[in-house]
């Protein structure tokens, strides 16, 4: 398949479950709203979209796939199997007894990342209950993540994609359980542990349609083949999650003003969709690629696939984050304002928005430009910048925070500046190391396609501010929906931009039309 239609099926697949999402959001923000008890679900769901993130949407994969497709390319089915197998069960056994052992420390586990709100007795104890019904989500993620490499390491992205899904469906069904706040926060708990053991079943039920057998029920063993895709997989989950600890970092210290938590949690629900849409399907997509080029040593086809890579991410993300910098507040209010969740849970929860929104293009970045590390085995280097740039995030968000509250204002935003500033950091050694160790350098073609992007994306801005200058009247015409008025302002500004940017050549029409065909050489 060519990169283009292998980002398209996950892009696409990732597209509906967004939407999934953004519904189950709707509804159990209705239910549940922001203060105390949304604080607890927010941190209970914290370690789900962790270990969803860091495992299902291609961080643990994008270290194991170069191992398991070299293995497979020199030696055949059999032994790429055997792999596959011994890592399933040593990633099982270690990642159940994890679970096991947060059980029992669950009490110590929430004192840093929900210690603010420790004072609140009954609450503080429903996010622990809650955060150890959502905890077994880990092993599941563990091993749909290596499943998942599998499939993609065969071409097969569709089940890898679609997975995700189920995590969503069986949320929006939990939010008709009860319209009690607290036992809706239960439910839905409950619902994430049934999602998570449903998506790896269907995975493992993938894997077997590939003629691949996994057998997981045996003593592991620490083979040199596991040992090796350990070394690999280790540094390069901690590589490719640099964004997700610092979301961690910034949801503890967020954990000091009640409603912060959740007012975080909804502007990222926003400013993810660019990154799991794009940055996630296009990481993915481009891995397998650069493998076999670093397996060849072929360089040019390596920095093409990279030119083509960070062109068509930013294509598409440089319209997606001005989009949510000049009107953070107006989407949030659109998407989730009712019910519990106030407009002033909104307005809030935009403040964080505005300054994430800056910062999509260097998450987008990361997972394009990490990618082109694990393929030539290289984890170690990314880890040791996402080390640094939780460092950064930990260190200017905390003084952003107690600044911005010492000087009588809100400490939250600051939290999503650090997250932002340490992104962009990351970005900077990622690329400037790629160019020194000569792995990779921007050509012509890449430079000539984002200055078309960003006049594109200019043109798209400009008329989105004054769209929004008329957003009653919009909604006068929208039957006074505020999620109607928000679609309508959503599809015109994707409708400028994608005139604007077939017009600029921004994104090509050959781009378009090898989305429906297969790539003869691919």
């Amino acid at each position: 398949m060519s990169l283009v239609r292998n980002t398209f099926v996950q892009s696409s697949l990732t597209l509906v479950s967004r939407m999934l999402g953004f519904l189950r959001d709707v509804l159990l923000a209705a239910r549940i709203g922001a203060g105390p008890i949304g604080d607890a679900w927010a941190t209970a769901l914290m370690f789900p979209n962790l270990f969803r993130r860091i495992f299902a949407e291609g961080a643990f994969a994008s270290a194991f796939v170069p191992s398991y497709a070299r293995t497979l390319e020199a030696e055949g089915p059999e032994a790429a199997a055997k792999i596959a197998e011994e890592t399933l069960r040593v990633l099982f056994v270690f990642t159940a007894g994890l679970t096991i052992l947060a059980q029992f420390a669950m009490p110590w586990l929430l004192l840093l990342v929900h210690g603010g709100q420790a004072d609140d007795r009954e609450n503080f104890e429903l996010a622990i209950l809650l955060t150890r019904i959502t905890m077994p989500y880990l092993t599941c993620m563990s091993i749909a993540a290596l499943l998942s490499g599998v499939l993609n390491s065969a071409g097969r992205f569709f089940l890898s994609a679609a997975a995700p899904t189920l995590l969503n469906v069986c949320l929006i069904a939990s939010a008709f359980v009860s319209t009690s706040p607290v036992t809706t926060s239960k439910a839905a708990a409950i619902a994430t542990l049934i999602a998570g053991v449903l998506q790896a079943l269907l995975l493992y039920w993938g894997v077997r349609r590939q003629n691949v057998r996994l057998n997981i029920i045996d003593w592991p063993h620490m083979t040199a083949g596991v040992k090796k895709v350990m070394a690999l997989a280790i540094p390069g989950t901690i590589a490719a999650s640099g964004t997700q600890i610092n979301i961690i970092v910034s949801q503890s210290l967020a954990s000091f003003e009640v409603g912060a938590k959740t007012w975080l949690y909804y502007a990222d629900r926003l400013y993810q969709l660019p990154l799991g849409l794009v940055g996630v399907a296009v990481g993915v997509a481009i891995l397998p690629r650069l493998s076999r080029a670093a397996r060849s040593s072929d360089r040019l086809i390596g920095h093409q696939t990279m030119d083509e890579g960070i062109g068509l991410a930013l294509a598409l993300t440089l319209p997606a984050a001005v989009a949510l910098a000049v009107a953070p507040g107006f989407l949030i209010e659109g998407f989730f304002a009712r019910g519990a969740f106030l407009t002033s849970d909104a307005n809030n929860s935009g403040l964080a928005l505005f300054h994430y929104a800056w910062g999509v293009p260097a998450f987008v970045l990361i997972k394009v430009l990490a990618p082109a590390y694990f393929a030539h085995e290289d984890t170690k280097t990314p880890m040791a910048f996402a080390l640094w740039s939780v460092g950064i995030n930990t260190t200017l968000g905390a003084g952003l925070f107690f600044w911005l509250q010492s000087n009588g204002a809100y400490g939250f935003p600051g939290l999503a500046i650090a997250t932002s500033a340490a992104a962009w950091v990351n970005v900077v050694l990622l690329l400037g190391t790629l160019i020194k160790k000569d792995w990779y350098t921007p050509g012509p073609v890449l430079i000539s396609r984002l200055v078309r992007a960003s006049i594109a994306t200019a043109v798209m801005g400009v008329a989105l501010y004054f769209i929004l200058q008329q957003r009653e009247l919009i909604r006068d015409y929208g039957f006074d929906s505020k999620l109607f008025t928000t679609a309508i302002f959503i599809l015109v500004g994707i409708g400028i931009y994608a005139v604007a940017a077939l017009a600029t050549g921004a994104v090509r029409l050959t781009d378009m039309k090898s989305l429906a065909r297969r790539n003869a050489s691919g």
